[in-house]
């Protein structure tokens, strides 16, 4: 197996001096393409760079795992890892998490509290004259002034927190290829400022270099913004319709003495783009290094399942997903995905079973807007809310054809589908496009690809907490209960409809969550996780929790900021 090196010892064996690239993680090391530091590496590594991994660094003593494998070539990379340290640390009423799913044995304790301005500072201080990029999840939704609910104030973009060079958001894979043949070509890290997907600061009365092809707009300074929550609503409104929008549009935000500047996105990756990252050499397991120390929960859930698509046009104010991938879906072909089943049946201890054949969202594969002028003109953050835009082809054809074409493998007893389905989707009454094709996905669903137990995710009742998170209404579900029942009745099976719901969502108090109780015992159903929301940095209903109002309506909405409020409303799924 081909590793990335880890340690002096790793390079001296491989026969480096030094690395290109030194890329620090706040997750073990896990080479398969849904840990994204070893999808980065991989990308890095295709583009001809000598590139070492150093997973989850002792920042508490004298930093020697910052300095052991000396100086790179090119830059440092720091990600905090495939989640946001925070809300890896912490629940949502701020206590303390006692164990972490992305860490051998699921130990606790191996991170710090905001590990992407924490690892930065640390390489800054110890070779303040050597680049450092910065990416992952922690790092986008953090590029710009944010409301950080631990601290419980806005805070600036995380480039002016930690003291990086440039930040990459989203899915970076494109990006960073091309930062990769600029600096092999001899540019320096600090000078390129039109990598698209990417954001640097500029000190005050530097002129802000040109990015041809587009459109400048200005947030409002961080000083009006902490002043202001009507700036801040403003700032929000204008960064989610842009980030949502295919035309590109840079953002600037002046900071104190700095300027923020935000590159447009790349335009939504191409199959055969999206295909090559998935066709990388990754080793399908974690390194060697943990052999000794305990499984890694986070790579036990996953590593018997393939993703199909990226991105998220569902819009829900409570994710940050679309801010993320982007709502413009990007598929594999099935060709690709048939290449990474068959790579799964080979590895240790495969049954037969796939985890999940999903996504983001389980049912998006290979959606478009059929006129892409006319996306183009869009600004909405979601295609299906408040209702199902008519330019989006909704067919599931080639997914159920997809998940058929699946478990017919001869070493695949069954594929499950394990990721969230968006059910309004093949509902007649909510998409007027849903037919056939739609009660046949629906059907195949569920009697091939569900573990018995099919989980969705309406997230309440109340029509106007729905209409706050971007979610469709609550008769959509009594719906899909009624074809849920009809369906296994016909097939003799004895399968269960699993609903989740979010507690404690801007918009919900003590009556609304008393009704969700009601209502879902009077259908007889008990749901067994319930989410309290976390207000997580740049989303919606994130906005709308520090705001106090709908920064896209001005009107007020109910916030449970009391952590004992925030128990309450949890405790009424439990009452007997």
């Amino acid at each position: 197996m081909n590793w990335f090196p880890t340690s002096r010892k790793e390079m001296d064996a491989l026969g480096w001096e030094r690395a290109d690239v030194i890329l620090f993680s706040g997750d073990a090391y896990i080479d398969h393409p849904s840990f994204g530091a070893a999808v980065i590496a991989r990308v890095l590594e295709s583009e001809g760079m000598k590139v070492a991994v150093v997973p989850q660094p002792n920042w508490r003593d004298d930093l020697r795992d910052f300095t052991k494998l000396g100086e790179p070539r090119f830059f440092f990379a720091v990600t905090a890892g495939n989640m946001d340290s925070m809300v890896n640390h912490y629940t949502a009423a701020r206590r303390l998490r006692s164990d972490d799913a992305y860490t051998p044995g699921g130990a606790a304790g191996f991170r710090p509290d905001y590990a992407t301005i924490v690892y930065t500072r640390a390489l800054k201080g110890l070779f303040p004259s050597l680049p450092v990029l910065i990416g992952g999840i922690e790092a986008s939704m953090r590029r710009l002034m944010h409301y950080d609910y631990w601290k419980d104030k806005l805070e600036p973009s995380i480039l002016v927190s930690s003291g990086a060079d440039m930040l990459v958001y989203g899915m970076a894979e494109r990006v960073v290829a091309g930062l990769a043949r600029r600096l092999k070509a001899g540019e320096n890290l600090k000078d390129i400022r039109d990598m698209p997907q990417s954001a640097y600061l500029v000190p005050a009365g530097v002129p802000i270099p040109p990015y041809p092809g587009a459109r400048d707009r200005a947030l409002r300074p961080c000083h009006e913004a902490v002043a202001s929550r009507k700036a801040y609503a403003e700032n929000f409104v204008l960064f989610e319709k842009t980030s949502n929008s295919m035309n590109p549009v840079r953002l600037t935000e002046q900071c104190g003495d700095v300027t923020v500047v935000v590159n447009p996105a790349l335009p939504p990756a191409t199959e055969a783009e999206t295909d090559a990252v998935y066709d990388l050499p990754f080793n399908y397991a974690p390194h060697p290094r943990y052999d000794k120390k305990g499984p890694i929960p986070a790579w036990e859930m996953i590593k018997f399942s393939v993703n199909i698509h990226r991105g998220c046009f569902g819009g829900c104010s409570f994710c940050a997903i679309a801010a993320h991938q982007g709502k413009f879906i990007s598929s594999r072909s099935e060709a690709s995905v048939m290449r990474e089943v068959e790579k799964i049946s080979r590895m240790d201890g495969f049954k037969g079973y796939l985890s999940d054949l999903g996504g983001p969202s389980a049912n998006m594969y290979r959606m478009a807007g059929r006129d892409r002028e006319r996306c183009m003109k869009c600004g909405r953050a979601s295609c299906i809310w408040p209702s199902v835009c008519d330019n989006l082809d909704t067919s599931h054809r080639d997914l159920t054809s997809l998940y058929r074409r699946v478990n017919s493998l001869p070493y695949i007893k069954k594929a499950f589908v394990g990721s969230g389905v968006r059910y309004d989707l093949l509902m007649k009454e909510y998409n007027r496009n849903a037919g056939k094709d739609e009660e046949q996905y629906l059907r195949e669903l569920i009697v091939n690809h569900t573990s018995g137990r099919l989980k969705v995710a309406p997230e309440h009742t109340d029509e106007d907490v729905l209409y706050l998170m971007r979610k469709s209404s609550f008769r959509h579900f009594r719906k899909l209960r009624e074809k849920f029942l009809a369906i296994i009745k016909s097939a003799g099976l004895k399968y269960e409809l699993v609903p989740y719901f979010i507690s404690a969502h801007p918009g919900t108090d003590n009556r609304k969550m008393e009704a969700l109780a009601r209502e879902l015992s009077d259908l007889g159903m008990h749901p067994e996780q319930v989410q309290d929301f976390t207000p997580t940095p740049m989303t919606l209903a994130t906005a709308m929790f520090y705001l106090g109002f709908d920064p896209y309506t001005g009107k007020k909405v109910y916030v449970e900021r009391d952590i004992a409020g925030k128990r309450k409303q949890k405790g009424y799924f439990f009452r007997k």
